[in-house]
This record gives structure tokens, C-alpha cells and sequence, in this order.
């Protein structure tokens, strides 16, 4: 691919606490304000790509921006070649180990750079990096967890506006029993074509998810999601091949290695990469490879902005998973038409920040 001829200036980081609409419930915490943290990286030749990362909890905001200042005069007055800027970085951070919030750093400026080069080329980044402006099929991720059967099928209905068709319930109550009351009051209250997919949060052991599994086996479920710990292969080898229901994985693979070892031991049925975790436009690019090739379906995980662009120009594409955090300090939120998401048509990723929102839930 030529790549536009863009040099790195500077890097600017701004933390935001934004409350959610709906508390999101998981079988770890219960989160009821989203923590990101919005990046400019600004060129020489006047172009600024952006993207915010979504850093879990307050103090990860403000460890990404420390590291970012930090890998600034690494990387000044580079160009912006995504794939050299990552080697370099894994280089200079190789003795303390290039992973956690170090890995989230490099990945959101990564982001940022594909964004600056796609801008600088005039069109989207879905079309840079030789995709189309296709709709692409979403679930609503928002909230939908850990509530009395009845509050989860009253949020259940609310998440089908903008036309979605498919939402996602978080499991890992105390009893199989209450799983099983959770998933049944959702499904007696939705159309019968919306699909179910469920997150355990890595909550089981192996035999726990499954005797659970194995009962949810009846209940139509579009997929089970991290049943037990996401790095356990063999363990979620062991339940994927037990059960007829579709095991995902894949939010917390760090880095595209981690990818091939779960392919290798054959650990899930579907799988959906974290853009910040796998290592940005650059990382998931190289993960959309190694599925196409073996043929898995790939979603997205969070970041709905810049993952409908990545989904579009994936070639086993499969769900986008849609959540609204980002959207009071974005110029231009995401629209949902019909259950999907058209990615931007803006050149870049489309991302323009809400200057009077951030004022308003700036952290710092």
C-alpha cells in the first residue's frame, strides 16, 4: 500500500468520564461511566487523526496518557508508517514489555495514524484500507446484565430501537437457574427473530460452563462468550467441542500471536478482536487475514466508530457490537439504520470531537 507522505508533530491526550444510559452489569463489576481517553496526533502537514480509547477505569486514562508522553519523542518527526512506528515502539519498550496500558498506548496511536493517512488520502478508512461504505449488521451491547428477570427483558425492549435485531445478555449469576431465568424472560418479551448472544466474562471453570452450556444448548443462542478464562485454551477448547451453541472469544487477545495460538488449539467457533487490544487498524488488520484464511467469522469488540470501517474491509465479517458511549463527545455520532451501521463517509475514521461535551466530562 503507498501510503501519504504525513510526519508526526505531536500528541495531545484528553480523559473523559462519560455516564452510560444503560449501567453495564458483568459477572466482574458493574460500570456505570465510561473512562476514555481522546487522542489527537497532529502532523507537520496539518492533518490530525483522533480516536479515544476506552481505558476501564479512570486510573487507566491515566496511565495510557503517561505512556503517551512518554512514546512521544520516540516517534517525533517520524512518518507515519503504522507498521515501522509499532516495531520501533515494541523496541524501545521491549525490556519493561510492550503490553498492558504500554500495548493500549501504541495501539490508540496507531488508530490515530491510520485515521491521519486515510484522511490525507480524502477517503474513508474502510475504502483506504480497500473495503466499501457497506452496511454492517450490529447487536446492541449496551447494559442488559446481572438485573431480576424482569428488569432485563424491560432494558431487553429498549435496545431495540434504531431497528436492531440483535442484543447481547451479561450472564454469570449465582445459579445456572437464574441464567437460565434471565435468558427466558428476555426471550419471552422480543420478537422472535432477535438474536440472543450471551457474556459470561470468563465467570465459569470449565466444568461448570459446561453443565451451564450444555443447558443452554436448547435456548437459541447466537453465541456463549467467554465462559471461562479467556487465556485457557484448552479449557475453552474443551467446552467449544462439547457444545452445540457457538463459543466466542477474542476481546482480550494482546496482539495477533495470541490470536494464532487460540486458532491453533482450535479454542472457539467465533472470534472478535479488541481494536485496542489487538493493536489497532495494524493489528486487526493482520488478524482479518489469519481469519479469512481459516475461514472463522469475525466481530468487533467495542470502539463501533472505527470497527464498522475495519468490519467493512474484513473479508469474514460478521457482527459489530454497538455501544453508545462515545456518543455525547463525538460532532457526528454513529446512525443505526435497520440494525446496521454504515461506516462514515467523512475521509478517516469520521471521528470529531464535541469540544463543549469533553469541557463538560473532562476528567483533567
Amino acid at each position: 500500500m503507498n501510503l501519504p507522505r504525513l510526519t508526526i508533530r505531536a500528541l495531545r491526550s484528553v480523559a473523559v468520564l462519560v455516564p452510560m444510559k444503560f449501567p453495564l452489569g458483568t459477572s466482574a463489576v458493574t460500570v456505570r461511566s465510561a473512562p476514555l481517553l481522546l487522542i489527537d496526533l497532529e502532523t507537520e502537514e496539518g492533518i490530525t487523526g483522533r480516536t479515544y480509547l476506552f481505558c476501564y477505569m479512570p486510573m487507566g486514562a491515566q496511565l495510557i496518557a503517561r505512556v503517551l508522553d512518554e512514546l512521544l519523542p520516540v516517534v517525533k518527526g517520524s512518518a507515519i508508517e503504522p507498521e515501522e512506528i509499532v516495531r520501533k515502539l515494541s523496541r524501545h519498550f521491549r525490556l519493561i514489555g510492550a503490553q498492558g496500558v504500554i500495548w493500549m498506548a501504541i495501539a490508540g496511536l496507531d488508530v490515530a495514524g491510520w485515521d491521519a493517512l486515510a484522511q490525507a488520502a480524502g477517503v474513508p478508512l474502510a475504502a483506504f484500507l480497500g473495503g466499501a461504505l457497506t452496511p454492517v449488521p450490529a447487536y446492541n451491547s449496551n447494559g442488559l446484565g446481572l438485573m431480576s428477570p424482569e428488569a432485563c427483558a424491560d432494558e431487553a425492549e429498549q435496545l431495540l430501537a434504531g431497528g436492531f435485531r440483535a442484543i447481547k445478555l451479561r450472564l454469570g449469576y449465582p445459579t445456572l437457574e437464574a441464567d437460565l431465568a434471565a435468558i427466558r424472560a428476555v426471550r419471552k418479551r422480543v420478537p422472535s427473530g432477535v438474536q440472543v448472544m450471551v457474556d459470561y466474562n470468563q465467570a465459569l471453570s470449565v466444568d461448570e460452563a459446561l453443565r451451564r452450556g450444555r443447558a443452554m444448548d436448547h435456548e437459541g443462542l447466537a453465541w456463549i462468550e467467554e465462559p471461562v478464562r479467556h487465556d485457557d485454551y484448552p479449557g475453552c477448547a474443551a467446552v467449544a467441542s462439547a457444545l452445540a451453541t457457538p463459543i466466542q472469544i477474542g476481546e482480550n487477545f494482546v496482539g495477533v500471536h495470541a490470536m494464532e495460538s487460540a486458532l491453533a488449539a482450535h479454542a472457539a467457533d467465533l472470534l472478535m478482536p479488541d481494536l485496542c487490544r489487538i493493536g489497532g487498524v495494524t493489528g486487526w488488520k493482520m488478524a482479518a487475514q489469519l481469519a479469512a484464511g481459516q475461514s472463522v467469522r469475525l466481530s468487533s469488540h467495542l470502539f463501533p466508530e472505527v470497527s464498522a470501517h475495519l468490519l467493512a474491509a474484513s473479508p469474514t465479517r460478521h457482527w459489530l457490537e454497538y455501544v453508545d458511549w462515545a456518543e455525547p463527545i463525538l460532532e457526528e455520532p454513529l446512525r443505526i439504520v435497520g440494525g446496521a451501521v454504515t461506516p462514515s463517509s467523512r475521509p478517516g475514521t469520521g471521528i470529531m470531537w464535541n469540544q463543549s461535551a469533553v469541557a463538560v466530562y473532562r476528567m483533567w
